[in-house]
């Protein structure tokens, strides 16, 4: 039996914390979710983790308060200890530049966040699917 995944949410929307949340806790693994509310609270919290352990998992927003996504991206991607977290980029933003920059700061995967509930469900659980029980984390 595969160990309960840990996965950071970056999301400052309390609306799509609320649905990620509900999506992946519908999952068998109940996994322990840790969110943070903008880029600076999320590289304080990575740096204060090194002792504990990281997370299996990152879900990141672009569009953040106080340090951006791509500038935590950068964070985690430079840093020898964080670089193997996965990252799934979860935006609003179609913006094929954004898409591009986000893959050149290595991000595992960019994902566009749905307009309707069962579609935004749908791809949380997809993105949990992959990157949780089939993938080894």
């Amino acid at each position: 039996m595969k160990k309960s995944p840990v996965i950071l949410i970056v999301e400052d929307n309390p609306g799509d914390v609320r649905l990620i949340k509900e999506a992946l806790n519908m999952s068998s693994f109940e996994p322990t979710l840790y969110v943070v509310r903008d880029g600076f609270e999320a590289t304080r919290f990575l740096e204060t983790r090194m002792q504990d352990g990281f997370p299996h998992l990152m879900v990141l927003d672009l569009n953040l308060p106080r340090k951006s996504g791509f500038e935590v991206l950068k964070f985690v991607k430079r840093n020898e200890m964080l670089k193997r977290i996965p990252v799934i980029v979860l935006s609003s933003s179609q913006n094929p530049e954004d898409v591009a920059k986000a893959y050149d700061l290595h991000a595992n995967c960019y994902l566009t966040k749905p307009a309707n509930f069962e579609a935004f469900i749908a791809v949380v659980q997809a993105l949990e699917y992959f990157w949780v029980r089939i993938r080894n984390l």
